[in-house]
C-alpha cells in the first residue's frame, strides 16, 4: 500500500516536471516569435499550450483572422494592446486566448482567486464572451464567472468569490467590487475591455474609473474594439503608457480601406420622415424570405413600431429587443433570434456591438446613426467572417448631405437606391384605424414620437440632425396621432447628466450624496414640498393619454345606465362666491381642507347626520325639541308614564312576535329531523325483498331466472365487493320470525346448493 502511494507520488512529480518543461520550452518560443516574419495562419502554429489548442479544435476555431494573427502573440509577450479591426473578424479570440494562457503561464490555481476582468458594455455581449470562454477553456482547470444586471446578486456573490476570471457589464462589476466580501482585486493579472470606446465614453467614465481604481496599476490591459479613438486621457486612465497598437491602420488612418468588410454590400435610400413607416412596411413585405435587423434609434419606438406591425401581419416572424425589457426576455429573444431562419427583429443599439448573430441578410438602418462609429457597429451586423451580407440606411434630405460626408470620412460610400414606386404602399389608414381602436397602441404612438424627437434635439452634430427643420405635423399623422403632441424640451446640460446618471451605479451614487460619516446629505437649495402637494401635482397613472381619459368620462356610461342616472355636471369646483372672505383657501392645503368635509369638520365638533323626509327636506337625526313646546305638551310626568306605556306595549308586541318566530323554527327544525329518520328508514327497509300474496313469504335470489342472475351477476362481479344478504324466512304454523343470515352465492354451484336448503326447509 505505501509502496503504491510512493509510486502515485512520484509519478504526479514527473507529470510536474514535464508540464514545467513544456511551459518553458513554450516561453522561449513566446519570446522568439517575430509577428512580422512568421507566416502563420493556424492556432496550431502558435505557442500556446495543447490544452487551448483542444479546446480551440472542437469549438472549430483551426484558421486564424488576421487580427488573431497580429495581437495574439503580442499580447502573449505581455505587452498592453490598442487592437481595432473590422466587424465580424474575431477579436473575441483574439483577447480570450491571452488570458487563459496568462494565467496558465503564472500558475494560477482555483484558490488564487480573481485573476482576469473582462468588460463589456451590453449585456448581450458579456453572455456571447462568457459562452466563447467555456467552448476554448472546457480542459482548463480556471473557473469563469458572468456578472450582470438583471440576474440574482445574492447569488452571484455567494461564488464570485472561487472565480478565475470574471465577465461582466460595468455597473455590476463595480457592485460586486463595492459589496462582495470575498472578492479580492489586488493580485488581477489582466483586463480587457471589449468595445473599448464605448466603455470609455461618458456614461461608464465614472464607473469605469472606480474600477480601474481597485485594481493593480501592474497588470497587462488589452483594449479592443472596431472603432477606437486614441485619446491620450482615456489611455491614460486605463494605466496604457507603453503599449502596442494592432489591427489599427485600416481602422484608425482615413484614405484606407474602410472598416466595414469587404463582402458588405452598403446602400441608402432618401426617404422624407413622414413616409419612413411605409417604406420600411414595403421594405419587409418584398424580404419575406429573408433575416434581418430593423435598427431605430430609442426603445419606445422599438415598442410601438412591433405592437403596430405586428398588428397589420407583414408575413414574416417579428421580434423586438431593447433595454427596457427585462434580462430574461431579452436572452429569450437573442436565442429565438440566432436558431430563427426568416425573420425581423427590431433592436437598438443595445446589440449594435460585438454580437455575433449567424447569417443575417439584411442590416436596416431606419433612423439615422449619431455617427459613422455607430454606422460601422450596425453594419457589422452582417457579412461576418467573410460571408456577404447587406446594409441599407434611411437618410432624410436634412441628413443625406451631411451624413455621407461623414461616412466618407471613414471610406465608406454607399450606393444610392431609388424605390420603385409599384412596391411602395402606404399603412397610414391602416395606423389610425389601430390607434383609433386600441388606446394602448395610441399612446405607444404618442411615446414613440416624443422620443424621437427627443433624441434629434440632443444630438450634437448640428449639420446632420437639423431639430428646427422637422415636420412635426406629417410625422405625427404617418404614426396614426391625430395631431402632434406638446413636448416638454431638457436643456443640454440636464440631459448629459441623465445620460451619466443612466450608467452611474446606485452604491456610487448613494456614496457620492453622503458625509465623511456615511448619512446622506439632501441638497439645502432644493424646495421642500409636503405630501399634499406633490399629490396634487401628480397625474393619475393609469391613465393612458388625454384622449382615453375622454373616453372614460362620462361618456362611458352605457344606454341602460343612462336612462337611470345621467351626470349633468362634473365640474364641482369651489367658487370664491360659495366661501366668505376671510375663510377662502389660500394654499392647496387649504382648498383641500375646503373641499373635504372630513377634514372640515376636524376642528369642529362632531359630524351631523342627515334624514331625508318624503318632500325631499334635510333633518337632523335627533332634532331637539325647544323648552316652550315640551311644556305646551302638558305635565312631564304625564308624558314620561305616556312614553313608557307605549314603549312597554311595542316591546311587547315585538316579544310575541319573536316567540312566534321561534316557535317556528323550532318546528321546522323537528320537521326536519323526522324527514331525515324517515328516509334513513327507507333506506335501510330497501334491502330486503318480499312477497305480498298469501301464504308463505319465500325470499327470492335475484330475479328468480336463473339465466338472468348468472348475467347480472357476472356484469357486477367486477364492479363492486360481495356482501352478506339478509333474507326473511316465514312459516304460517310457527307465530314467531325466523331470520337466517347466508352469505350472497358467487358461483353457479353456491347457488343451486342454497337452492335445494330452502326447498328441503
Amino acid at each position: 500500500m505505501a509502496k503504491t502511494h510512493k509510486l502515485n507520488t512520484a509519478k504526479r512529480k514527473e507529470l510536474r516536471r514535464k508540464e514545467e518543461e513544456n511551459l518553458r520550452i513554450l516561453a522561449e518560443k513566446v519570446v522568439e516569435y517575430d509577428v512580422k516574419t512568421s507566416k502563420a495562419s493556424m492556432f496550431a502554429d502558435l505557442p500556446i499550450t495543447e490544452t487551448t489548442l483542444k479546446g480551440l479544435k472542437e469549438a472549430a476555431f483551426v484558421k486564424m483572422t488576421e487580427i488573431q494573427k497580429n495581437a495574439i502573440p503580442v499580447a502573449l509577450k505581455g505587452y498592453d494592446i490598442l487592437g481595432a479591426a473590422k466587424t465580424g473578424s474575431g477579436k473575441t479570440l483574439a483577447f480570450l486566448i491571452p488570458v487563459i494562457e496568462k494565467l496558465i503561464h503564472e500558475r494560477w490555481t482555483e484558490f488564487d482567486g480573481l485573476g482576469a476582468v473582462i468588460i463589456s458594455p451590453t449585456r448581450e455581449l458579456a453572455m456571447q464572451i462568457y459562452e466563447v470562454l467555456v467552448k476554448i477553456g472546457r480542459y482548463s482547470t480556471f473557473s469563469a464567472g458572468l456578472v450582470i444586471g438583471g440576474k440574482d446578486v445574492k447569488f452571484e456573490m455567494e461564488r464570485i468569490s472561487k472565480i478565475n476570471i470574471l465577465i461582466g457589464t460595468p455597473g455590476r462589476i463595480l457592485q460586486h467590487m463595492d459589496q462582495a466580501v470575498g472578492l479580492n482585486t489586488s493580485n488581477i493579472q489582466m483586463l480587457v475591455l471589449d468595445e473599448a470606446d464605448r466603455c470609455l465614453d461618458m456614461g461608464f467614465k465614472k464607473t469605469l474609473d472606480a474600477i480601474v481604481s481597485n485594481l493593480p496599476p501592474n497588470r497587462q490591459t488589452l483594449l479592443f474594439s472596431a472603432t477606437q479613438s486614441q485619446s491620450l486621457a482615456d489611455l491614460a486612465r486605463l494605466s496604457l503608457t507603453d503599449y502596442k497598437s494592432v489591427g489599427t491602420l485600416d481602422v484608425l488612418q482615413p484614405g484606407n480601406s474602410p472598416a466595414t468588410p469587404k463582402s458588405l454590400e452598403q446602400s441608402y435610400i432618401n426617404v422624407s420622415l413622414p413616409d419612413k413607416l411605409d417604406v420600411l412596411f414595403s421594405f419587409i413585405k418584398s424580404h419575406l424570405k429573408s433575416k434581418m435587423i430593423v435598427f431605430l434609434s430609442s426603445s419606445k419606438q422599438v415598442h410601438f413600431v412591433y405592437e403596430s406591425f405586428r398588428k397589420m401581419q407583414p408575413g414574416i416572424s417579428l421580434m423586438h429587443l431593447h433595454g427596457r425589457q427585462n434580462q430574461t426576455a431579452r436572452t429569450d429573444t437573442l436565442d429565438k433570434f440566432i436558431r430563427a431562419q426568416h425573420v425581423c427583429l427590431f433592436a437598438t443599439d443595445v446589440v449594435a456591438r460585438g454580437i455575433d448573430f449567424p447569417s443575417v441578410d439584411w442590416v436596416v438602418q431606419a433612423d439615422c446613426p449619431e455617427d459613422a462609429d455607430t454606422y460601422i457597429h450596425r453594419a457589422g451586423r452582417s457579412a461576418r467572417y467573410g460571408k456577404s451580407g447587406k446594409c441599407l440606411i434611411f437618410l432624410t434630405p436634412q441628413e443625406e448631405a451631411g451624413f455621407l460626408k461623414r461616412l466618407k470620412t471613414k471610406s465608406i460610400e454607399p450606393n444610392r437606391l431609388n424605390i420603385k414606386p409599384s412596391k411602395k404602399r402606404s399603412i397610414k389608414p391602416q395606423l389610425q384605424s389601430l390607434l383609433f381602436k386600441d388606446p394602448e397602441l395610441k399612446y405607444l404612438a404618442q411615446k414613440a414620437f416624443i422620443s424621437y424627437v427627443r433624441s434629434i434635439y440632443i444630438q450634437k452634430d448640428r449639420e446632420v440632425f437639423k431639430f428646427d427643420e422637422l415636420p412635426l405635423n406629417e410625422f405625427a399623422a404617418s404614426l396614426g396621432l391625430p395631431g402632434a403632441p406638446k413636448i416638454k424640451m431638457k436643456g443640454m446640460k440636464s440631459i448629459e447628466k441623465a445620460k451619466e446618471l443612466k450608467n452611474t451605479s446606485r452604491q456610487l451614487l448613494s456614496l457620492s450624496k453622503a458625509d465623511d460619516d456615511g448619512n446622506i446629505v439632501e441638497d439645502k437649495n432644493k424646495p421642500v414640498r409636503a405630501k399634499y402637494d406633490k399629490m396634487f401635482q401628480r397625474k393619475n397613472q393609469t391613465v393612458l393619454s388625454e384622449h382615453y381619459l375622454n373616453i372614460t368620462k362620462s361618456g362611458s356610461l352605457s344606454d341602460e345606465e343612462e336612462d337611470f342616472m345621467t351626470i349633468k355636471r362634473t365640474d364641482h369646483e369651489l367658487r370664491e362666491v360659495d366661501l366668505p372672505h376671510e375663510v377662502l383657501p389660500s394654499s392647496k392645503r387649504a382648498l383641500k381642507k375646503a373641499l373635504s368635509k372630513k377634514a372640515s369638520l376636524s376642528t369642529k365638533g362632531n359630524p351631523t347626520k342627515l334624514i331625508f323626509d318624503d318632500e325631499g327636506n334635510a333633518h337632523p337625526v335627533y332634532e331637539l325639541e325647544g323648552e316652550e313646546g315640551f311644556h305646551k305638551k302638558g305635565n312631564p310626568e304625564l308624558q314620561k308614564k305616556e312614553f313608557l306605556s307605549k314603549e312597554s306595549q311595542i316591546m311587547a308586541q315585538v316579544d310575541v312576535e319573536d316567540k312566534q318566530i321561534a316557535k317556528q323554527k323550532k318546528q321546522e327544525k323537528k320537521r326536519r329531523q323526522l324527514e331525515a329518520l324517515r328516509r334513513e328508514q327507507e333506506a335501510n327497509e330497501s334491502d330486503y325483498s318480499y312477497d305480498d300474496n298469501s301464504g308463505p313469504a319465500v325470499a327470492y335470489l335475484g330475479t328468480g331466472n336463473l339465466s338472468d342472475d348468472m348475467h347480472s351477476e357476472s356484469e357486477s362481479e367486477d364492479s363492486r365487493p360481495p356482501k352478506k344478504a339478509r333474507f326473511q324466512v316465514s312459516d304460517v304454523e310457527d307465530i314467531h320470525n325466523d331470520f337466517i343470515e347466508i352469505e350472497e352465492p358467487q358461483t353457479l354451484e353456491s347457488l343451486e346448493s342454497l337452492t335445494a336448503k330452502l326447498i328441503q326447509n
